[in-house]
């Protein structure tokens, strides 16, 4: 009964530690993460993919449903935390940490609002995966999967929850509660020119 959380591949702006607009597409590199992480998917006999509507993570998935010959099914729960009109800004230049703001900034999505669609994500998909004989991919973003290994999974064991989450990282719940995690945040599909940079920015 498994849950496959998937974050979407590299883009541009993740490197430059910038947070995005909403219709910020995938690098070059992130098109080659996101056909990594499909073949590993494809031989994991999954049943279904649900998606953010956003195009970084659409396109991921749909690397994931080429692969698999699943269609995917796009939903807005799934979006990023929307940090209205500090999108387009860089993250190093602000003096604080807006991923960690409990106030909407201009524009945008209060922590309690984006905390509250998480769990309206989560519930709907924990729904989806039981109408389901296979595992589920769920493709979103650092900060939704951050949010749920805070407070929707049972973290436990040799897992931790990660300070960030990498790029097309693989984490992996049980669907039936206490929603225990068997993987954490696994890029052991990225090798080479295609690694995960780790000085990336998660979120946003």
């Amino acid at each position: 009964m498994s849950i496959i959380f998937v974050r979407h591949g590299e883009t541009l702006l993740n490197v430059a530690r910038t947070l995005q607009p909403a219709d910020t597409p995938l690098s070059p590199t992130g098109l080659a993460q996101a056909q990594a992480v499909a073949r590993r998917l494809a031989g994991m006999g999954i049943g279904g993919i649900v998606s953010s509507d956003l195009p970084r993570a659409r396109t991921t998935a749909q690397a994931i449903a080429n692969a698999t010959g699943l269609p995917v099914r796009e939903t807005p729960l799934l979006q990023e935390r929307n940090f209205g009109d500090l999108r387009g800004r860089s993250y190093d230049s602000l003096g604080y940490n807006p991923l960690d703001m409990e106030e909407a900034p201009p524009g945008g999505e209060s922590a309690a609002v984006f905390f509250d669609r998480v769990a309206q994500a989560f519930d709907d998909a924990v729904r989806h995966r039981h109408t389901l004989s296979a595992p589920l991919v769920v493709v979103t973003h650092g900060l939704v999967i951050h949010a749920l290994l805070q407070r929707h999974l049972h973290v436990a064991g040799p897992h931790a929850v990660p300070v960030r989450m990498g790029n097309t990282s693989l984490t992996v719940c049980d669907a039936l509660p206490p929603h225990g995690v068997s993987l954490v945040d696994c890029t052991g599909h990225l090798s080479g020119a295609v690694v995960d940079k780790a000085a990336s920015l998660s979120g946003g």
